[in-house]
């Protein structure tokens, strides 16, 4: 039985940055008395909805680099083969499901919200570029917002990776040692994000006429 905060699914579809960035995170919680169709069918219609933005044609090639490494096994430039391995990982989900592998399921759902997450902010930064013209939002701008989410995708990989230690440690000096870099890491996480908060908004200051300050 298993269930995702629902704030975590909402919002992928528009894509709005803050409202990816907060709402998707990377948050999951389990809760009893929900059947796992119907998080697959969330799921599912999220997909579609990525689909159908890639699908408009309005979206450009992508570097490889742009995606976390660990996320993708997808190398190349097309949207659609991100979005293609993104519904394997859906595929797996439903085959773990139905199976009631409970550990594989919390890894795929989590897996597949990530990817979902990435590729939900690369149509919102293609979307920014696309709508603001180079001489009114200086390129600079668009180099810290991809510096910063790359940033932020290292931080939350490293954190998962601490995670997953401390849980399989069994000494508990190693475990407090574990949840302290976590702590740590996760005061970086918060500090990149409050940067990648005031970066969007100079951006869309300034799409909007206004001075940065």
């Amino acid at each position: 039985m298993i269930m995702l905060f629902a704030f975590m699914l909402q919002g992928v579809g528009n894509a709005c940055p803050p409202v990816v960035r907060h709402r998707l995170g990377l948050y999951i919680q389990w809760e009893n008395n929900v059947h796992s169709s119907r998080l697959l069918t969330t799921l599912n219609d999220r997909l579609d909805g990525l689909a159908a933005r890639i699908a408009s044609g309005k979206h450009v090639k992508v570097e490889q680099s742009r995606f976390d490494s660990q996320l993708f096994q997808t190398r190349g430039s097309r949207l659609e083969d991100y979005l293609a391995e993104s519904r394997e990982t859906l595929q797996r989900l439903s085959t773990a499901a139905d199976g009631e592998h409970t550990d594989r399921v919390a890894w795929l759902a989590q897996r597949l919200i990530d990817q979902m997450t990435a590729l939900a902010r690369e149509l919102a930064t293609q979307d920014l570029r696309r709508q603001q013209p180079a001489a009114v939002v200086p390129e600079d701008y668009y180099t810290k917002l991809n510096e910063h989410q790359d940033y932020e995708r290292r931080l939350l990989a490293m954190i998962r990776d601490r995670d997953s230690l401390r849980q399989s440690a069994t000494d508990s000096v190693r475990q407090q040692q574990l949840q302290q870099e976590i702590a740590a890491l996760e005061g970086r996480l918060a500090r990149c994000r409050q940067a990648l908060v005031r970066i969007e908004r100079l951006i869309e200051r300034r799409e909007n006429g206004s001075d940065a300050r």
